[in-house]
């Protein structure tokens, strides 16, 4: 039962989590064919309509928690992570274009922020 349920809430993370990432994706190659080509204002953009769309609906269909300033935070504050390393990475990266280092980002950090989310912003009491 445990295990349904760990991967149950598994694959709708990963869902959300795609549609999070469809939409960091979209607002940031269009803002970099668009209106900017700066790599840095592009991932900001895309970062900020991802995390409104995905601390919702990750809040309240996956980890099962009414929304709430401190979870919110909590939720920033991994995101925020995510996103200075994402920035770093694709810094490091010399050598690719920007919608590369953009894939790249998109596809390792959610991996990492599942786990985070899951033990810490929303642990259970």
């Amino acid at each position: 039962m445990v295990s349904k349920l760990y991967h149950n809430k598994l694959l709708r993370y990963a869902l959300i989590g795609g549609f999070s990432t469809l939409i960091h994706l979209s607002i940031a190659f269009l803002w970099l064919f668009s209106v900017n080509q700066s790599l840095f204002i592009a991932n900001v953009a895309g970062f900020t309509l991802a995390f409104i769309f995905s601390y919702t609906v990750q809040s309240r269909y996956v980890f099962l928690h009414p929304l709430s300033y401190s979870k919110a935070l909590h939720y920033f504050i991994v995101q925020f992570g995510a996103l200075l390393v994402s920035l770093i990475l694709s810094n490091a990266l010399i050598g690719l274009n920007s919608y590369v280092k953009t894939l790249i980002v998109v596809i390792l950090l959610p991996l990492i922020t599942f786990v985070i989310h899951k033990f810490w912003t929303f642990r259970q009491h």
